[in-house]
């Protein structure tokens, strides 16, 4: 991969992040906005074409394929450490009300918008596949996984694999990565 395309530590720091972590490898065509909100953990990395608004903290070893969106609004998203998104993947922290009872979308004054969310909270090794949407105020557990193509409604429980529309659980998700990711941090002592 060509290293150009991601920013230098230098003109990180100029991008303005609520804070940036070592070895931080994000995309010159990723779009930022917002970024005195954001926080960047440790040796992440955001991919080409990524959109992230709002409030926001991602954890060390974090990584966002090409094409996601983050849209943390006020309420935020949180991803810790080595989880991951993968591509073409939406994550709301808000949401417009769609009954007909308010105006919809940012060109509208507040007055006329009912908006409601709440925090995304995305745990310690959890892993969403390509093309999921999760909505506002969604807790997915440590460890959980997420097939392709689902829709995130509710929370979802620890160590469990998911899939479909709305996510269903599938079955138990192994902890063997607990043990590999131990193994990793001691290397590095």
């Amino acid at each position: 991969m060509d290293t150009t395309s991601f920013y230098n530590p230098e003109e990180l720091k100029k991008i303005g992040l609520k804070s940036i972590g070592d070895n931080v490898k994000l995309s010159r065509f990723a779009r930022i906005y917002g970024a005195e909100n954001i926080s960047i953990g440790d040796n992440s990395r955001i991919d080409d074409f990524c959109i992230l608004s709002g409030k926001i903290e991602i954890g060390k070893h974090v990584h966002i394929a090409v094409f996601c969106g983050l849209f943390g609004g006020d309420e935020g998203i949180i991803l810790k450490d080595f989880a991951g998104l993968s591509s073409r993947s939406v994550i709301y922290a808000a949401s417009d009300d769609y009954t007909g009872q308010a105006m919809t979308n940012p060109t509208m004054p507040d007055e006329f918008r009912k908006v409601t969310g709440g925090t995304v909270v995305i745990g310690k090794h959890a892993l969403i596949g390509t093309g999921c949407t999760i909505l506002p105020n969604i807790s997915i557990g440590e460890g959980a996984s997420v097939g392709a193509m689902s829709l995130i409604n509710k929370d979802l429980d620890p160590w469990t694999m998911y899939a479909g529309i709305p996510a269903k659980k599938i079955k138990d998700r192994s902890k063997n990565i607990l043990r590999l990711a131990r193994e990793y941090e001691d290397s590095k002592k």
